[in-house]
């Protein structure tokens, strides 16, 4: 039974939960709690427990109620009797009710961390590796050549002009005769196009649509033109296997999956950052043994020593250790021992080598970058007589 009145009976404005609707009402205080009659006849009963104060009114001389349970559901007291008398039998009218639980809110958080975690390492990923044979050729040289151009005014220092391209003719040509050599056009996508930028950086990678950029670093530290060779076999099996378009998807997905999150965190710095992986390569590890070991088949039938793609970073690792020295291109490859190993165990016993330019063409290609100071050179590829038979 409902206890008896505290207060006469006034009139209230109420708003149901289900309808933005202002509805007249009766209310009175009783006993249990604030007792509401609709027009229709029906009652409701807040126990006072459960009466709520709504904060941050606009209209100060009303003050708006609603009840747990019912957080939609508004009624506006304007008689100030009434709001003295609320306010003294409701004991929790300004308090916060904690919808969510501790324990339920970290559940939930950690769900979220392993559903973005999901995304970015296992969805996107996946999605990558699909769209990355899927895209037109076309839409990958535009994708390299833009992330080509990021990459040159990042590294420049005036952050003008981006880094010079070295463009000493002959040099090119010994570049261009290497690959030659080489000859992969069977396997490749599309065609390759070589770079060689004027910077002491000891790297090199290979970009979405066929772009293979060499640092002038790179080649004053190798010891002979095998070990570019063997580089430049490498970054052509990361092109034959789309790894750079691949890992550019992954990288722009991973970002725009943290931009939702985070807001505007990609849209100022997507091209940067992408860049930046790409410059350091990141592909996977199975990436990275793919590319290997096609270097090797590449190169034992052009002739040329696969162990020299171990031998450069055999001595750079000697020469300079883990710590230092050794750019991030080579730092982000794990298992370089093993990497080396594999080069080695790649050679044919019993099979002679030979050198893949002339003395003269190998002079040329290390002063590339000397612009066209470099010796003009017959970058023919040695005689027929130099390769072992068969090749």
């Amino acid at each position: 039974m409902i206890g008896t009145p505290t207060a006469s009976v006034v009139f209230a404005d109420f708003v149901a939960g289900d309808r933005a609707v202002l509805t007249r009402v009766s209310v009175r205080l009783q006993t249990e709690g604030v007792e509401l009659t609709l027009p229709d006849g029906q009652m409701q009963i807040w126990p006072w427990a459960d009466v709520r104060a709504e904060p941050d009114q606009a209209n100060t001389e009303t003050l708006v109620i609603s009840r747990t349970g019912d957080r939609l559901s508004r009624l506006y007291l304007r008689d100030k009797t009434l709001q003295s008398q609320l306010r003294a039998r409701a004991p929790r009218l300004g308090k916060r009710d904690r919808v969510i639980t501790f324990p339920k809110l970290m559940a939930w958080a950690g769900g979220a961390v392993v559903s973005v975690a999901a995304i970015i390492f296992v969805l996107v990923p996946m999605m990558a590796a699909q769209l990355a044979v899927m895209l037109p050729p076309e839409g990958e040289k535009a994708l390299g050549d833009t992330t080509f151009e990021q990459i040159r005014m990042a590294l420049d220092e005036t952050g003008l002009v981006g880094t010079p391209i070295c463009d000493a003719p002959a040099g090119n040509a010994a570049m261009q005769a290497m690959y030659d050599k080489l000859n992969p056009a069977s396997d490749l996508p599309y065609d390759v196009q070589i770079h060689i930028l004027d910077h002491d950086m000891v790297n090199a990678f290979a970009l979405p649509g066929g772009r293979v950029v060499f640092f002038r670093g790179l080649i004053e530290q190798a010891e002979n033109p095998e070990e570019i060779a063997a580089v430049l076999a490498h970054e052509i099996g990361h092109v034959v296997n789309r790894d750079p378009t691949r890992d550019a998807l992954r990288s722009a997905g991973s970002l725009g999956v943290l931009g939702l999150l985070f807001g505007d965190f990609a849209g100022g710095t997507i091209a940067l950052f992408l860049a930046n992986q790409l410059i350091n390569a990141s592909y996977s590890q199975s990436a990275e043994a793919a590319a290997d070991i096609y270097a090797h088949e590449l190169l034992d039938k052009a002739g040329v020593s696969p162990a020299a793609l171990g031998t450069m970073f055999e001595r750079l690792l000697a020469e300079h250790g883990d710590a230092e020295g050794i750019v991030a291109h080579f730092m982000s490859h794990p298992q370089m021992g093993k990497r080396i190993a594999a080069a080695q165990d790649a050679v044919v016993e019993g099979r002679s080598y030979g050198a893949v330019l002339k003395p003269e063409a190998w002079r040329s290609l290390q002063t590339v970058c000397q612009n066209g100071s470099a010796v003009q050179p017959d970058t023919n590829l040695p005689d027929k007589k130099a390769w072992p038979d068969g090749d």
